[in-house]
């Protein structure tokens, strides 16, 4: 499956950190030209440097920051192949107290920021041969709830919304729409969450451990290549079992 992805141009949104650089490392070991955009250009070309590839600045809550950000990547690599529309932020507040501001904030980053990075993205992935979107989703959301997250929660549910009409729509050109859906992770921002919270979680997954950023970055191989190019509009949860058990005496059962 890897070989198919060698020589492809590849962009990941968010790139810089946490699952998104997870994603690019993958796809740098397949081969891949990678391009990884983040707001800051300083750690976007850090993180760049550290799997040969490039390092650009955008912002995905701006259209023409995405546009320049994405004619730069198809210049530098000769088109674009693979979008990972990844770039997302988990800032947590409890509905009551949440304000219009803050709900805003992660609107505008996960789910427009979705939809801004794909239409930046369309005219050079419309010229591929494997033309590909890959989003990074969640299970908060789509299946499962946490405190502090409605925000989040509701970005990550309307990205798969996004997904299953985009993918009618894109299919036309031959390019494919799918997700996938990152259950614990183990990244700086889960890190920042404490020890305790860390061991909870995995205390409450079958395979009694969280996963690697590279766990998602092969789920998004898969989806990203030729073998995958009958796949569209579907979803891969990759959670190490985590939103099986009914409750943790199920898996005390097991």
């Amino acid at each position: 499956m890897s070989s198919s992805l060698r020589g492809r141009s590849v962009v990941v949104t968010g790139g810089s950190k946490g699952i998104g650089k997870g994603i690019a490392r993958v796809f740098a070991g397949a081969g891949a030209k990678v391009a990884i955009i983040a707001r800051h250009a300083d750690r976007a070309e850090a993180a760049a440097r550290e799997l040969g590839g490039i390092g650009i600045a955008g912002d995905v809550t701006d259209l023409s920051s995405l546009e320049g950000a994405m004619a730069e990547a198809a210049r530098h690599h000769g088109g674009l192949d693979v979008l990972c529309a990844n770039a997302g932020i988990f800032p947590p507040a409890k509905l009551e107290e949440m304000t219009g501001e803050q709900w805003d904030e992660v609107i505008d980053t996960n789910l427009k920021g979705t939809f801004l990075s794909v239409k930046a993205a369309l005219p050079y992935l419309k010229k591929s041969d494997q033309g590909r979107i890959v989003i990074t989703s969640s299970i908060t959301g789509p299946i499962t709830g946490y405190p502090g997250w409605t925000h989040y929660g509701a970005t990550k549910a309307g990205q798969l919304g996004f997904m299953r009409t985009a993918c009618i729509e894109l299919a036309k050109y031959g390019i494919t729409v799918n997700a996938v859906m990152p259950g614990n992770i183990v990244t700086e921002g889960l890190a920042g969450m404490g020890e305790e919270y860390q061991r909870t979680m995995a205390a409450s997954v079958p395979l009694k451990r969280l996963g690697s950023v590279e766990d998602i970055g092969h789920a998004a191989l898969y989806f990203a290549s030729k073998e995958a190019g009958y796949v569209t509009g579907q979803t891969i949860i990759v959670d190490g079992g985590q939103i099986l058990p009914e409750s943790l005496e199920a898996l005390a059962q097991a």
